[in-house]
């Protein structure tokens, strides 16, 4: 019981950060109805930025932190107004190609930049865990789900008690009753835009350690991303990180009762998403939309 107890706990702290990544992809497609395929390339810049500023500047880890989360919110908004806005009244396919355009731009320029050599990330934690009822538990771990929860309550806070959100949710909903209310609706998108890129910095930052930062340390989390995301529903943030949480603590289980598929975890991940789209394509917390014919 207690060896499952420890995997559960592995598990939640994985999800954690799956989840802050998948609630960025949420964002994105309530905005817009699709995916950012660059929104796992843009947690991995933010992430070298943070880097960058704690060993080469000797910026304070906390200041680093939120310096990277506003960069990345900001180089976002920016490039979504600059490259993303003159596709948006075209095609889908057309922006869904500009963002793994962006995917390949934004992973070449930081091996360009930092190289491809992995480098140690440092955390903020202390690296001495906690046991309780036999069960070690790590700080890191703990400050993993605790920043998920908190930006998961920021951002409800953000969408159903302030003006901001309202007008966000409005202008994704319904872009022209928006503008005959006068809202921007393009600027709306840019601030979802940077919203996502800063959630998915956040992301970033707290994988860092366990993952050693690298410009590819982000393309299999994005995937696992991804599949929380339709697990829990891809237009429902509480179900992005409900299945966040809960994909981590089941890819946890499979490593370590089911050997043989420990190495195939992310086939595992792939297979949830078919799974999910067939049986339930709004996920667990997704609204079900119905179409008269």
């Amino acid at each position: 019981m207690t060896y499952f107890l420890q995997q559960v706990v592995s598990g939640l702290a994985a999800g954690g950060a799956y989840a802050s990544l998948a609630l960025a992809l949420v964002l994105i497609y309530s905005a817009m109805g699709l995916v950012n395929f660059a929104q796992g390339e843009f947690a991995m810049f933010a992430t070298f930025i943070a880097w960058s500023l704690m060993v080469s500047l000797h910026v304070p880890y906390g200041i680093a932190f939120v310096l990277a989360v506003v960069l990345a919110m900001v180089g976002a908004a920016v490039i979504e107004r600059a490259i993303v806005r003159p596709f948006e009244r075209g095609p889908q396919l057309s922006v869904v190609i500009v963002t793994l355009a962006l995917l390949a731009i934004v992973n070449g320029s930081a091996g360009f930049i930092w190289g491809y050599v992995p480098k140690p990330f440092p955390t903020p934690f202390p690296q001495s865990p906690v046991v309780i009822a036999g069960v070690y538990i790590s700080i890191q771990d703990i400050g993993v789900i605790a920043v998920s929860i908190l930006v998961l309550g920021l951002m409800y806070l953000l969408f159903n008690h302030t003006k901001l959100g309202l007008a966000m949710r409005t202008a994704a909903l319904y872009p022209d009753s928006a503008r005959l209310l006068g809202v921007s609706v393009g600027g709306m998108l840019a601030i979802g835009w940077g919203l996502a890129s800063g959630v998915g910095a956040v992301s970033g930052i707290l994988l860092a350690p366990s993952l050693f930062l690298e410009p590819n340390m982000m393309q299999q989390v994005v995937i696992y991303a991804f599949a929380a995301a339709v697990l829990g529903g891809i237009d429902s943030p509480i179900g992005a990180v409900v299945g966040g949480l809960l994909l981590g603590v089941l890819l946890a289980l499979i490593g370590a009762y089911i050997p043989v598929l420990a190495d195939l975890r992310l086939a595992v991940a792939l297979l949830l998403i078919v799974v999910t789209l067939v049986l339930r394509p709004s996920g667990l917390f997704g609204q079900v939309h119905t179409r008269r014919v």
